[in-house]
């Protein structure tokens, strides 16, 4: 057991296989170990994870629950993105891709790796435990036909990599040498499944974050797998049942103070202040999902009392609405096969939501318009 206040970073080292390099890696230690902490984080940690199971209660008590899971995905998605400076929000996050401009696309295709990337590893974590080749197989379809690509996605690295810096001499940290990343991986897988550890879940999550984005184990895309880890970990450990927390958020908004809490750790052997950080992050953002469930709630009712004024085209527009909780954006060839209608008949009820300004139409085109739920959207704007 060590004080978590007492925490010792390490010492940037020399690898044995690297005599002739120039520069210094950053060898962590284990984390699979008990970590003593302050009365006031215990307090802290006990406090995020009685709002996460608020946050967490949407998932049973909110009918048809998994309409607005798509959108919650969509929005950590965007927002993890953004840490790693893409630039898609999360009106162009919805659109299909022959929609986006060129310039676009591939901000706009890491988005969708993200979304595709996080429901495959929920859905994989029904069949493989938390582990190494969860994480691989997850990062494959990261990376996979975006800027990433011919980044050896789905495997850990074989080179060394660095953060900052226009070379390794001058990085603001180098992660561990690829020799080392096979033993720092397999201390990690321990230290989620070690059951002798007693360790409030949310610490145990928040530490793994700061040793995932230290050993940096990937040639690129570390902060999104690290941020889409931090689900997993919340799924796997029971504390959420669907991906309703989306905490990138909260770092994309302090992203400085994100980077500087990590930083912390490795340079002023500072644990404390990261666990704090990431605390504040996981009760704002329940905080937060709580507030969007509420006026998700609210604005689903008010749909209902304004769709009945549509009389017998009533049933029809709220089972659009309803598929559009799950992506906001329509045009009458989507309404069309959605309804099992002409797309003449489609385009009629389009119209006469937007008559009772439930859909706003986006394109400003004569043919080929778009509409989105615009007061849904605007929730997770």
């Amino acid at each position: 057991m060590i004080n978590s206040k007492d925490y010792v970073a390490a010492k940037k080292q020399r690898n044995l296989a690297d005599t002739d390099a120039e520069y210094l890696s950053f060898m962590p230690p284990s984390v699979n170990r008990e970590f003593l902490l302050s009365n006031k984080l215990a307090e802290r940690a006990e406090e995020a994870t009685r709002l996460l199971g608020e946050l967490n209660a949407y998932s049973s008590i909110v009918p048809d629950v998994d309409f607005f899971i798509s959108m919650h995905v969509r929005k950590e998605a965007v927002q993890s993105s953004r840490i790693e400076g893409t630039h898609t929000d999360i009106d162009e996050a919805i659109l299909p891709e022959e929609d986006v401009s060129p310039e676009k696309r591939d901000d706009w295709q890491e988005v969708q790796n993200y979304i595709a990337a996080l429901r495959f590893s929920i859905q994989r974590m029904q069949e493989l435990p938390l582990a190494t080749r969860l994480l691989n197989e997850t990062h494959k379809i990261l990376m996979s036909g975006a800027r990433g690509d011919g980044k050896s996605p789905g495997e850990v690295r074989t080179t060394q990599n660095w953060i900052g810096g226009a070379t390794l001499s001058s990085a603001i940290h180098v992660p561990p040498h690829p020799n080392e990343l096979n033993e720092l991986l397999s201390d990690l897988e321990s230290f989620w499944h070690n059951r002798s550890i007693a360790m409030p879940k949310l610490i145990r999550i928040a530490v793994t974050h700061y040793q995932f984005e230290t050993i940096h184990p990937y040639a690129d895309g570390n902060g999104r797998m690290g941020r889409l880890l931090i689900m997993l970990q919340l799924i796997n450990y029971g504390l959420m049942t669907k991906p309703t927390l989306y905490i990138s958020d909260f770092f994309e908004r302090n992203r400085q103070n994100y980077y500087n809490a990590l930083t912390e750790v490795r340079v002023n052997q500072n644990l404390d202040h990261w666990l704090a950080f990431f605390l504040d992050g996981v009760t704002e953002s329940a905080r937060s999902g709580k507030e969007k469930f509420e006026k998700i709630m609210s604005l689903r009712t008010n749909y209902i009392d304004r769709v009945v004024k549509l009389g017998r085209r009533a049933n029809r527009a709220n089972t659009l609405i309803n598929e559009m909780y799950k992506n906001p954006i329509v045009n009458a060839a989507s309404a069309s096969k959605i309804l099992g209608i002409s797309q003449s008949n489609a385009y009629q009820l389009i119209n006469a939501l937007v008559e009772e300004k439930i859909l706003k139409e986006v394109t400003g085109f004569s043919r080929n318009r778009m509409y989105i739920l615009d007061e849904y959207l605007q929730i997770f704007r």
